[in-house]
């Protein structure tokens, strides 16, 4: 099953997503070399059978992807600008077009919702809390939107009018499917890639509102520091976890 969450208000969600007593810590797993997608596709396919045979436990894997697109169920052709730019792949997660880059942490969630609460928008509300305290952790105010996934900073916009002194840009962005309640894909999280790679979509659908990243808010940050808060915040939302790398 694929989720589409959309003009949904989920701030009155609760921002704990953690298991039933008893469950394993979360596997957490880092690769830093970039991995084509096919591969990660395939790992995860097989990860999440894994999990729903009760033959491996849950996993995060944080790594970085060629430059490539991806196209969610809701993709429309009219938004792949560039076709040839860069190799597209259909992704089969909820959501639309996006880039993935060096550059940009991707974190891929393989957690059985069984074991946690069978909750597809709580779930969305904790993905997102768990980045919205990563950013905090680096003085960025993330937020979220009722009317479109993701997490996104306000900031001064280059064309205030009277009536928009602010612009908002999308820091990171969440695709997920779920399998049997099992789910995959994840969150990504604009570090420092090239932010021009985004012109050859309308990223995730969205024409009235741009991208951003670390590097590009004035925070140059190396990756290692990226993955240490996300493990803090993880933690605190989704229960322990055992390094794996």
């Amino acid at each position: 099953m694929t989720f589409e969450l959309k003009y949904t208000d989920r701030s009155y969600l609760p921002d704990q997503f953690k298991a039933i007593s008893g469950n394993p810590p979360v596997e957490w797993k880092v690769t830093n070399n970039l991995v084509e997608y096919p591969e990660a596709l395939r790992y995860m396919q097989e990860r999440v059978e894994n999990i729903l045979a009760q033959n491996a436990h849950e996993q995060v894997w944080l790594l970085e992807h060629p430059s490539l697109y991806t196209a969610g169920t809701s993709a429309k052709k009219k938004d792949l600008l560039t076709p040839h730019l860069f190799p597209v792949y259909e992704a089969g997660r909820g959501g639309e077009f996006t880039y993935h880059g060096p550059g940009q942490r991707i974190a891929y969630i393989m957690l059985d919702l069984k074991r946690r609460r069978q909750d597809i928008r709580a779930f969305i509300s904790a993905l997102e809390e768990w980045i919205i305290q990563m950013l905090a952790k680096f003085n960025i105010k993330g937020e979220r939107r009722e009317d479109r996934v993701g997490v996104w900073v306000q900031r001064h916009s280059c064309q205030s009018t009277q009536n928009s002194l602010y612009s908002e840009d999308k820091i990171a962005a969440i695709g997920i499917r779920v399998r049997k309640w099992v789910s995959f894909h994840g969150v990504s999280i604009n570090v420092d890639p090239n932010l021009a790679h985004y012109s050859g979509i309308v990223p995730c659908g969205i024409t009235n509102h741009g991208v951003t990243s670390f590097l590009d808010l004035g925070l140059p940050t190396k990756m290692h520091d990226i993955d240490i808060a996300l493990k803090q915040s993880f933690e605190q939302i989704f229960g322990p976890i055992i390094d794996i790398s």
